[in-house]
């Protein structure tokens, strides 16, 4: 201790001096670099000024003289055309005569100014521009305009006799000659605009030549200052007593995923608080690093926090239990994002996969997986209540659905194209039953997961949508479970793939009580036309199913069981059909 303490005694002068050296040095770096940073902007931003508020303004101008002469052009017809009338219009006459008048001085006055800019531009010093380019534009614009003033004045002198004495063959052939002069001196001015142009850009790469010079000396003095830093860095992990080459070589250990020692403690002074700082630092390290391969594996935190609580050697134990399994995608998605970069594709499928799921979330659901474009969710003890999980995946179900309507008119934008296919709707699959639940996996990765009966059937109900025409269909035991939260209706009876009984299916309509007098007028003629089409009734079920439509028109399930009655009308079922339907059945 004697030793390291003379040592720091002889070091700490060295030290700071070379710190406040490497200070000042850096500060002096960052004086020069701010000083030659604050003239080169200055100097380009007055380069820019120069471009908005000299070639821009002189540009229009010209513009403006452009537009004055067809102006001047106008007013010069519209005389010619007053003294045509009969009686010739005088006071039109005049007023015209006034106009072309004013036209002139304007032009006069436009190229005037145009020039003084191009003047202001030339007895700047602080630019680099091509001043003798610039004096020949000068030059330029005052030739074209004094020839246009001189050759149509001539002009305009000739004409007037002729309109006063109406010799009107005359007078179209001077204004023919005065269009063709007009036109000359537009061609002339379009040319000194381009010529202007062309100095911009010059005037622009001498703008960027020196930015990028700036650029050059910032970058230079950033290296110097990296490499007096580098420079420090190395002096002091020279100079440095025993206890802080030891943190040093815990803190290598660390940084290589070595997390299994500590380093101990043999002073009381800042080191040693540091060294102490440093064990507890690495104890945290190795509990997140436990944590982090335990429930690395696993997506939702109420997932991750049960498993913590019932600790991980336990973690890998199936378990059966009644859960209620969500299944939801969406018809068409896969072909309207065909052609779509994959930037776009992502940013799409994150909005859709997150306004999907926002339900799911808010009435405790688990996210189990996204499939594509499909989502995968249940409910359940731990997570849920066992008498309430069947009513929240319902709700879920419920709100999905009208998020799917207001997702459908943000596709567009979304997409990129005008409209998106009216069949492109979200189908929703649910099923209560019995599953495994627990972590399946390898070793290398796991996943906490349903399995069993249930997560098929509704995986097949969420596909039957598309032969019903429906958005929500759900299992007999999830309705029964959801008790009066939504408003439902029994659709069919189905034997799905993988299963001989036939199991009854219902649409989730909406929430309790939030139905229309139409729609409940739909679900009275809709079970009057199930119960005679299980009576094998044909006639009376196709009137119930038409009585159906006519309440809500276009209702799917509606339109595919008038369907199927008449199919049975004219191929009617086995003599011992049971009422279900197969989804396997064409």
């Amino acid at each position: 201790m004697a030793v390291i303490s003379d040592q720091t005694s002889v070091l700490r002068p060295t030290i700071r001096k070379r710190i406040l050296g490497i200070a000042i040095g850096l500060i002096f770096l960052m004086a020069i670099t701010s000083v030659l940073s604050t003239v080169m902007t200055r100097k380009i931003a007055h380069q820019l000024d120069e471009f908005s508020s000299k070639y821009v303004e002189a540009y229009g101008h010209l513009a403006r003289m452009h537009i004055r002469s067809l102006e001047q052009a106008l007013a010069l017809r519209r005389m010619v055309i007053a003294k045509m009338q009969s009686p010739p219009d005088e006071a039109g006459f005049m007023d015209r005569q006034k106009a072309y008048e004013a036209m002139a001085k304007e032009i006069e006055q436009e190229a005037q100014a145009a020039r003084t800019l191009i003047n202001a531009i030339i007895d700047d010093p602080s630019t680099e521009s091509d001043n003798a380019r610039l004096g020949r534009i000068d030059d330029r614009i005052e030739n074209v305009t004094s020839d246009l003033g001189r050759y149509l004045g001539e002009e305009y002198k000739r004409l007037l006799p002729l309109l006063e004495a109406r010799n009107f063959a005359e007078a179209r052939a001077s204004l023919a000659r005065s269009d063709t002069l007009r036109d000359e001196f537009n061609r002339k001015v379009d040319e000194i605009g381009t010529d202007m142009l062309t100095q911009v850009r010059a005037d622009a790469r001498i703008t960027m030549r020196d930015q990028q010079t700036a650029i050059v000396i910032s970058v230079i003095l950033t290296v110097l200052a990296s490499v007096l830093g580098l420079l420090f860095s190395f002096f002091v992990s020279t100079g440095i007593t025993r206890p802080v080459r030891r943190l040093l070589e815990g803190t290598r250990a660390v940084e290589a995923g070595r997390l299994d020692g500590s380093i101990d403690v043999t002073t009381r002074d800042e080191i040693g608080q540091l060294t102490t700082a440093f064990n507890n630092m690495v104890e945290q390290l190795r509990h997140k690093e436990r944590l982090r391969e335990t429930f690395g594996r696993y997506v939702d935190p109420r997932v991750v926090e049960g498993l913590i609580a019932r600790q991980s050697q336990t973690a890998s134990d199936g378990e059966r239990r009644v859960m209620t399994v969500l299944f939801c995608d969406m018809k068409g998605f896969t072909s309207l994002s065909e052609g779509m970069t994959p930037q776009g594709l992502v940013k799409v499928m994150n909005h859709y996969l997150s306004t999907m799921s926002g339900p799911i979330r808010g009435h405790r659901g688990i996210i189990d997986k996204y499939i594509g474009d499909a989502i995968m969710a249940y409910w359940g003890p731990p997570f849920t209540e066992h008498d309430e999980q069947a009513r929240l995946a319902c709700l879920a179900a419920v709100e999905m659905a009208d998020r799917g309507t207001a997702l459908r008119t943000e596709l567009p934008e979304l997409l990129g194209v005008r409209t998106v296919p009216s069949d492109c709707e979200v189908r929703i699959g649910i099923a209560t039953g019995e599953v495994l639940v627990g972590s399946i996996g390898s070793e290398f990765m796991m996943s906490y997961t349903v399995m069993g009966d249930a997560v098929n059937l509704a995986s097949r109900l969420e596909n039957a949508n598309k032969i019903y025409g429906s958005h929500s269909l759900a299992s007999e035991a999830a309705i029964i479970a959801a008790g009066d939260a939504v408003e439902s209706r029994e659709i069919d009876r189905l034997i799905v793939v993988g299963q001989t009984h036939p199991e009854a299916v219902f649409e989730i309509i909406g929430r309790a009580g939030e139905l229309t007098e139409k729609q409940l007028d739909l679900l009275a003629r809709y079970a009057e036309g199930l119960a005679a089409y299980r009576a094998r009734s044909w006639d009376e079920a196709r009137r119930a199913f038409q009585a159906a439509l006519e309440a809500v028109p276009g209702d799917g399930p509606s339109m595919a069981m008038a369907q199927r009655v008449e199919n049975f009308q004219a191929n009617p079922p086995p003599a011992d059909w049971d009422g279900s339907w197969r989804l396997d059945q064409k």
